[in-house]
């Protein structure tokens, strides 16, 4: 089986004001920051309000994100997480159907 080589996807996406509201207010919610926090042994983070959609690997996309949010990845002052696909559903995003958000850690 050959693998199928994608020179370009595009990853943009708009959501509904509804949509965003809703899944913004669950990402910055105590639940979800202290269990962040847990995970982070102690530190607490702040959301960036950052979405992003996870693109296939490519050479120009060699971490599986936009190029423009992978200064991201490579600082310890910040988390990515995916988005937990039971808030996707909670603010019915369904496209697209993944969707990561980025942290600051404070």
């Amino acid at each position: 089986m050959k693998l199928k080589v994608i020179e370009n996807f595009d990853g943009s996406f708009t959501l509904e004001p509804s949509a965003k509201s809703i899944l913004f207010t669950l990402l910055t919610s105590d639940t979800f920051i202290n269990q962040m926090r847990q995970e982070t042994q102690g530190d607490g983070v702040e959301f960036t309000e950052l979405l992003f959609q996870p693109v296939p690997y490519s050479i120009n996309t060699p971490k599986g994100m936009p190029p423009e949010l992978e200064e991201y990845y490579h600082s310890d002052d910040y988390i990515i997480v995916n988005v937990p696909p039971n808030y996707m559903f909670q603010a019915k995003i369904f496209k697209p159907s993944r969707l990561c958000a980025i942290y600051r850690r404070v």
